[in-house]
């Protein structure tokens, strides 16, 4: 277990494949832990230094009262990637860890090389729907709004299949302060103008089954970034790295090798 301590915060995050490989960071999204990355990495080439975190709140990290800014999930991801010495990673965000892609870009450039925007968007939704869930969920838990949560998360054809069970555990079981303080961050940030701006090597990837994140959203973003590609992965929710690893490996190898991060 590997942590990094800072003056307001605790960061729980693993490192593994080569030491001195080309690094690639994985930021999960809202309800989750580093562990939906698990299918994935291990279907990646070697020669890759693999970093994988939970944000605050989330997984084993600091739980912090709510609300949270977005600036500090981006200055937590700037800091242990200082730490851990890292630059001209290929940064990989889901859903919320997406926003914090794109925020790191702009403001460290030296630490992202490129990125991957799975699932997300430069805005997610409206304040008032996500003022609506903060609501909800200190009335009622993350219990009451589970089944909701796995709709959008997951096909039909997966929530049928025994391992949902699994990943509706790890929703539930993450911290409601942390999950609220992350729903508020994402409630107040719109990065269209700062993403637009940007023109480092992208892929976009959406599940055509996603409902947090359809994948017109997530193109629309896509085309802010001039030179970007975009994936659909068909069958897929807002979690294709669990539903479909094998594709997700696939597509995001063939655009690691493609701008020369493996070989």
């Amino acid at each position: 277990m590997q942590f990094a301590q800072f003056d307001d915060i605790g960061l729980h995050y693993r490192v593994e494949g080569d030491p001195d490989g080309a690094p690639i960071v994985f930021a999960n999204s809202l309800g989750t832990d580093l562990r939906i990355w698990d299918r994935v990495v291990e279907r990646l080439p070697a020669g890759l230094r693999i970093i994988r975190y939970d944000k605050r709140g989330h997984g084993l990290s600091t739980c912090v009262p709510a609300p949270y800014k977005m600036g500090q999930l981006i200055t937590d991801a700037e800091r242990l990637l200082d730490r851990l010495e890292v630059r001209d990673a290929v940064f990989v965000g889901l859903s919320i860890g997406g926003m914090i892609a794109q925020g790191l870009a702009v403001k460290r450039l030296d630490q992202i090389r490129a990125m991957v925007l799975s699932n997300t968007a430069a805005k997610m939704g409206t304040a008032e729907m996500w003022e609506d869930r903060i609501a909800a969920i200190r009335a009622g838990g993350l219990e009451a709004m589970a089944d909701g949560i796995m709709e959008r998360w997951f096909s039909k054809s997966f929530r049928a299949g025994p391992e949902l069970g699994l990943w509706r555990n790890m929703l539930v079981r993450q911290p409601v302060e942390g999950y609220l303080g992350c729903c508020a961050a994402i409630a107040g940030t719109d990065f269209y103008t700062p993403t637009s701006g940007l023109t480092l090597p992208t892929l976009a990837i959406a599940g055509s089954e996603d409902g947090s994140s359809p994948p017109d959203l997530v193109r629309e973003t896509a085309e802010l970034i001039r030179g970007s590609r975009f994936e659909l992965i068909r069958g897929a929710g807002h979690l294709p790295c669990i539903e479909a690893p094998d594709r997700y490996a696939e597509v995001l190898t063939t655009f690691l090798t493609e701008i020369g991060h493996v070989k």
